[in-house]
């Protein structure tokens, strides 16, 4: 997938002390799938595919990846947080972080994009 020069103007204009997390989660998450998308949504970046799968809710802290509804998505999934009826949230602290735990933001974005297929 291409990426969006408007999610590259987002980065340009933010200046995220964790941008190069950010740019690492957007990589994978743009390589995980093809049919994933990226847009500004809630003046954020937000990636979609068959409805939004997450957008980033950054802190000084760490990156924060919003899943919509990621408490709906089947499957149990150790690094989404939250207990909620419809939201979960993954995070990671640093770059090395996002690294270590690619093959589980993968799966999460499979597991989205197979049942969002079934629901077709």
């Amino acid at each position: 997938m291409p990426r969006n020069p408007e999610i590259d103007a987002w980065f340009a204009k933010k200046q995220h002390p964790l941008e190069a997390a950010m740019q690492a989660v957007r990589k994978i998450t743009l390589g995980s799938d093809r049919r994933i998308r990226e847009s500004i949504k809630w003046s954020t970046p937000t990636y979609e595919y068959e409805g939004n799968i997450f957008s980033f809710n950054p802190s000084k802290n760490f990156v924060s990846l919003l899943f919509h509804t990621g408490a709906k998505l089947p499957g149990s999934y150790a690094g989404l947080d939250g207990d909620g009826d419809t939201a979960r949230v993954m995070r990671f602290s640093n770059l090395a972080d996002v690294e270590a735990r690619s093959a589980e933001l993968v799966a999460v974005l499979q597991a989205w994009c197979a049942w969002k297929d079934e629901e077709l």
